[in-house]
């Protein structure tokens, strides 16, 4: 079992910045990826930002450019950095960890972190 706990989001103004975090707590040794979505008004997820052991990286269209992933493995902590926030950019932020142990895999989530930006 894997413990997911977003943190960092609040309300700021367009153009203002802010950093989320993830930190995964339980069995994290088989962490394969983690990610934050977008959870829209009618529950779908959107692709924020992805990270993986590996190194491997990779955004949603709307955002490249002006948010940045990263990964501390050794707290087993995700940071997205927001930049250049929109109003577009508001919603509560999904925190997904993604677990492989063999040929199975596990995915965790957090309970989000609501991000509000006001113009």
């Amino acid at each position: 079992q894997v413990q997911v706990v977003e943190s960092g989001g609040g309300l700021v103004q367009a153009g203002d910045s802010l950093l989320l975090s993830c930190a995964a707590s339980g069995d994290t040794s088989n962490i394969n990826m983690m990610g934050f979505y977008l959870k829209g008004p009618g529950n779908e997820r959107t692709l924020v930002a992805v990270i993986g052991v590996d190194g491997y990286v990779s955004y949603g269209d709307s955002v490249n450019g002006r948010f940045t992933i990263s990964r501390d493995s050794a707290k087993n902590t995700m940071y997205l950095q927001m930049n250049s926030l929109k109003l577009e950019d508001s919603g509560v932020y999904l925190c997904v960890v993604d677990v492989r142990v063999g040929d199975s895999r596990y995915v965790y989530r957090g309970q989000g972190t609501q991000v509000t930006v006001s113009s």
